[in-house]
C-alpha cells in the first residue's frame, strides 16, 4: 500500500501510462492483499488534471478524509488512480495551497507561462521539449501580425497526439474540433472574449476589443485537454477497465465504486467499456464536474436523432446507479469546454456570444448541466440527494452548486469539490452503510 501519509487505509495506488498500461506491481499487490484486509467496498478514485503524483495522492487524502467517520461500521478500502494528465497553474483547487509562480499566473490567466506551467508541459508531451520552448517564446513575445499567431496556431497543434478513429469522442458526430483546425487569429479572439466575459465587472479585462494574443494561451491549454480527454478514456478502457475485471474474478465479492473528478470522470465511465463481459462487480459511478460531453450516455442525439452517445447503454453494466454531480459555477466546463469542442466547421460564430447558444446544444459537458438525453434519467439537487435514498439504478443528476461554487477565472469551480457532502454522495451511489 503507498503513501503511508494517506488520510485513510487501507489504501492503494494505480498506476496507468498515456496507452493504458497499469504497474503490474501495484496492480499485483492490490489483487492479493483487498479480500485479507477485508474489504467489502473497493472506493476508486481517478483525478481529473493534476501535474504530478503528488498533486493526484493530496487530492485523494482530503477527498477520502471525512469518508471514515461517515461510514464507521462499513469495511471500505480506497484505490487512487494515478495517470499521465497535467493542470495550468493559474486552475487552483481551492484550499490547497499555492505556489509564488501559481498566484502570479492566477492574476493574468492570459499571459504567458508561469515556471510551474512551464515544467509540467514537457513532462505531459514528451519529446516535445523544443516546441514547448517556442510556444513559450511566442507567448512572452507576441509577435505582431496574423503570421505570427498562424505560427502559433500550428505550433500548438503539433502537441496534439493523432488519435484513432473515435478516441476523444463521446458522441458520433463531434469531428475534428475547431481548437486543433480552425483558422488561429478568429479561435484565439473568441477564446479572448470570453475570458474578458469571465471578469470581474467593472475591470479593465471586461472592455474593449480583446487582444487574440490574450486567447492564445487559452489555444494551449484547450490543445492540451484536448489530449488529456483522449488518453482518459484511453487509460479507463484498456486500462482501469480490465483490472477492474481482473478484481473481481480475484477478489469477489469486493464491491467496486468508481469516482472520477473532470477527466477522471470521463475515464472511469469509458472502464465501463472495458469491462470483461459479465462483470457485475461495479456497483456505483459517481462523477465530479466531469468534463466530457453531456450526451455521452444518450439514448438518442437532439441534433442527430438515429445517433446515441459513445456510451450508451454501458450504464446498464453498473450493477447501481450512474450520479453525475455537476455546477453552472464551473467556468472552464460552462465557458471553455464548449467553445473547444465545438466542431471545425460548424457556422455559428466561435466568439463568446455564441457561449449560451453552445450550452444548449451540441457541446456541453456533463459536470456543466448533467447528463443529456438518457432514459429515466432523476435529477436532484444536492440536499435533496443527501436525504435519499438515491435511485437503485440508472442516472441520476445532482446539481451540487450549494457547495460547489469557489474559484476565479479562467477555470471557476472546476476543482472546488473537497467537501465532505461530495463524500456523501459518493457512499450514497454505493448504498455504503
Amino acid at each position: 500500500m503507498a503513501d503511508p501519509g494517506m488520510s485513510v487505509t487501507p489504501y492503494w495506488e494505480l498506476t496507468f501510462d498515456a496507452d493504458g498500461d497499469v504497474d503490474r506491481p501495484e496492480r499485483d499487490r492490490l489483487l492479493a492483499q483487498v479480500t485479507g484486509r477485508g474489504v467489502r467496498d473497493l472506493i476508486v478514485f481517478a483525478h481529473g488534471w493534476n501535474n504530478d503524483r503528488s498533486s493526484a495522492t493530496a487530492l485523494y487524502r482530503r477527498f477520502f478524509a471525512p469518508v471514515p467517520a461517515l461510514a464507521p461500521k462499513a469495511r471500505i478500502g480506497y484505490v487512487g488512480v494515478v495517470w499521465p494528465s497535467m493542470r495550468f497553474s493559474d486552475e487552483p483547487i481551492p484550499d490547497f495551497p499555492r505556489s509564488v509562480a501559481a498566484t502570479e499566473a492566477e492574476a493574468a490567466p492570459g499571459a504567458g507561462l508561469d515556471k510551474d506551467t512551464r515544467r509540467a508541459l514537457p513532462a505531459a508531451f514528451p519529446g516535445r521539449a523544443t516546441v514547448i520552448d517556442q510556444i513559450a517564446r511566442m507567448l512572452d513575445e507576441r509577435p505582431r501580425g496574423e503570421r505570427g499567431l498562424t505560427e502559433f496556431g500550428r505550433l500548438v497543434r503539433t502537441l496534439a497526439e493523432a488519435p484513432e478513429p473515435g478516441a476523444a469522442a463521446d458522441t458520433p458526430q463531434e469531428g475534428v474540433p475547431a481548437v486543433l483546425d480552425g483558422d488561429t487569429a478568429a479561435v484565439c479572439e473568441g477564446l479572448a472574449e470570453a475570458l474578458a466575459g469571465l471578469a470581474a465587472p467593472g475591470t479593465p479585462e471586461g472592455f474593449g476589443l480583446p487582444n487574440p494574443w490574450d486567447g492564445a494561451k487559452e489555444l494551449l491549454r484547450q490543445v492540451t485537454y484536448y489530449t488529456m480527454k483522449r488518453r482518459a478514456g484511453t487509460v479507463g478502457e484498456r486500462g482501469l477497465g480490465p483490472v477492474v475485471g481482473q478484481l473481481a474474478r480475484a477478489a469477489d465479492p469486493v464491491r467496486v465504486h468508481l469516482v472520477g473528478h473532470s477527466f477522471g470522470g470521463r475515464l472511469v465511465s469509458f472502464a465501463l467499456r472495458g469491462l470483461p463481459a459479465g462483470v457485475r462487480t461495479v456497483k456505483s459511478v459517481t462523477l465530479l464536474q466531469g468534463a466530457f460531453s453531456h450526451y455521452a450516455f444518450a439514448a438518442r442525439l437532439p441534433h442527430a436523432p438515429d445517433t446515441a452517445g459513445a456510451l450508451h447503454g454501458l450504464q446498464d453494466r453498473i450493477d447501481g446507479p450512474l450520479v453525475c454531480c455537476y455546477s453552472h459555477f464551473d467556468a472552464a466546463l460552462g465557458t471553455f469546454y464548449p467553445l473547444a469542442s465545438r466542431a471545425s466547421g460548424d457556422d455559428r460564430s466561435f466568439g463568446g456570444n455564441a457561449v449560451g447558444d453552445l450550452l444548449g446544444a451540441r457541446w456541453g459537458a456533463m459536470g456543466h448541466d448533467g447528463a443529456r438525453e438518457v432514459s429515466g434519467a432523476a435529477g436532484l439537487d444536492l440536499a435533496a440527494a443527501l436525504r435519499g435514498p438515491l435511485p437503485a439504478r440508472g442516472c441520476v443528476n445532482v446539481d451540487a452548486a450549494a457547495v460547489v461554487r469557489r474559484g476565479g477565472p479562467p477555470s471557476g469551480a472546476h476543482s472546488d469539490i473537497l467537501h465532505p457532502e461530495l463524500a456523501r454522495v459518493v457512499l450514497a451511489a454505493g448504498r455504503i452503510a
